[in-house]
């Protein structure tokens, strides 16, 4: 359970801008998550949504990283705290949901549809997938959670709307604990 609150602090304190957008992490990640439960997904597929940039809280400076043209690979070191304490349903979708983003910019309106903060770290992230690694990623087992996702996180940017507060999500956390 000290994980849980560990968690909820983290939103709770949080208040540096999401990288290069004008809402906090914490309000990216409840909305990428308010977004997972209007299309009614899964309570996996929500939990992967609210956690899926964790990592950025546990980065020491994201910002400066992109400023100096670095990934951080928060997805990385997102999953492998989180490993730790989550059922692997929830953990897949946020490890691959930035090989997501490589995959779903090789359509060109996708692209387009990018953030320019989102079209910055894409190149620090590899860039589009070529042919050789699409294939390959559509045959991973969380190919259709880590697209779903990737899609509510390109419309969780948005300035001044109400977001559900992080202790609204508590019981969900707790159900996703190993």
């Amino acid at each position: 359970m000290n994980i849980i609150n560990n968690i909820i602090s983290s939103y709770l304190n949080n208040k540096s801008l999401y990288i290069g957008e004008k809402v906090t992490m914490s309000e990216h990640m409840i909305q990428t998550a308010m977004l997972a439960e209007k299309a009614k997904c899964s309570t996996n597929l929500i939990c992967s949504c609210l956690l899926h940039d964790y990592g950025h809280f546990i980065l020491d400076n994201p910002d400066e990283l992109v400023s100096k043209m670095k990934d951080g690979h928060h997805e990385d070191v997102g999953c492998e705290f989180l490993k730790k304490y989550f059922i692997k349903e929830v953990l897949g979708p946020i490890k691959y949901h930035v090989e997501a983003k490589r995959y779903l910019a090789r359509n060109k309106k996708y692209y387009r549809s990018l953030s320019n903060a989102s079209k910055v770290s894409l190149k620090l992230q590899g860039g589009i997938m070529n042919s050789k690694e699409a294939k390959k990623f559509k045959n991973n087992e969380f190919f259709l959670d880590s697209i779903k996702l990737r899609k509510f996180d390109e419309n969780a940017k948005k300035f001044g709307i109400k977001v559900k507060k992080i202790n609204e999500y508590k019981n969900l956390l707790i159900s996703k604990l190993i």
